[in-house]
C-alpha cells in the first residue's frame, strides 16, 4: 500500500471550500467518474473511508477539520479488497456520486453529482494550498457549505439530503 497524498502539503493536510451548485453551467462535454463510498468510522474527531473511484480502490484516513484545514492521509486499496469492504463493512448505504472536473480560473473544481439516497444534490469543492487563498467563484456556484457539517459525505450516510434539504435558506 502507498501513501498518496490528495494535495500539495506534505503533512497531509486538505485544504478545501465546499459549495452548493446553482445550476449546469459548469457541464461541457466531459465524462464524470462514477465513486462509490462508504465508511469504516465516522465520528467526529475521525473518518475511516472506503472508496471506489471508477475501477481504482483508496482507503482515506481524515483528522478533525479545523476552519477550512483537517488532516487527510489516502492509499491505494485493491479493487477486490475496495468490493468487499464496502459491502460487508462500511456502514450502509453508501454514497453514490459522480464527479467531474471542472478548470476555472487556474484552479480544479470538483463537481459531485449525488445519487442514491442523496438524489438531488450537487457540491463543488475546490482545494486550496493555504487557507487565506483568495479564489474566483464561478457564476454557477452558489452558497458556501464549508463549514455546515451537514454536507460532509459521512455525515450523508447517516443522514441524507433528502431529508432535511427543506430547512435550507437560500
Amino acid at each position: 500500500m502507498s501513501l498518496k497524498l490528495k494535495n500539495r502539503n506534505s503533512e497531509g493536510t486538505e485544504i478545501e471550500r465546499k459549495f452548493l451548485v446553482k445550476n449546469f453551467d459548469w457541464k461541457r462535454k466531459s465524462n464524470g467518474v462514477v465513486y462509490q463510498q462508504g465508511y469504516l468510522s465516522n465520528d467526529s474527531s475521525r473518518t475511516v473511508r472506503i472508496r471506489l473511484e471508477g475501477k481504482v480502490g483508496k482507503l482515506t484516513i481524515k483528522g478533525r477539520k479545523t476552519g477550512l484545514s483537517g488532516d487527510e492521509f489516502e492509499y491505494d486499496l485493491p479493487v477486490k479488497d475496495a468490493k468487499y469492504l464496502l459491502r460487508n463493512l462500511c456502514k450502509q448505504p453508501t454514497i453514490l456520486k459522480k464527479r467531474y472536473k471542472v478548470h476555472f480560473n487556474g484552479l480544479v473544481w470538483e463537481v459531485d453529482v449525488f445519487e442514491g439516497e442523496n438524489k438531488g444534490l450537487i457540491i463543488a469543492e475546490v482545494e486550496l494550498n493555504s487557507a487565506d487563498q483568495k479564489i474566483k467563484i464561478p457564476k454557477w456556484v452558489g452558497k458556501e457549505v464549508t463549514r455546515d457539517r451537514r454536507f460532509r459525505n459521512a455525515n450523508l450516510v447517516t443522514h441524507p439530503y433528502p431529508n432535511w434539504r427543506h430547512e435550507l435558506k437560500n
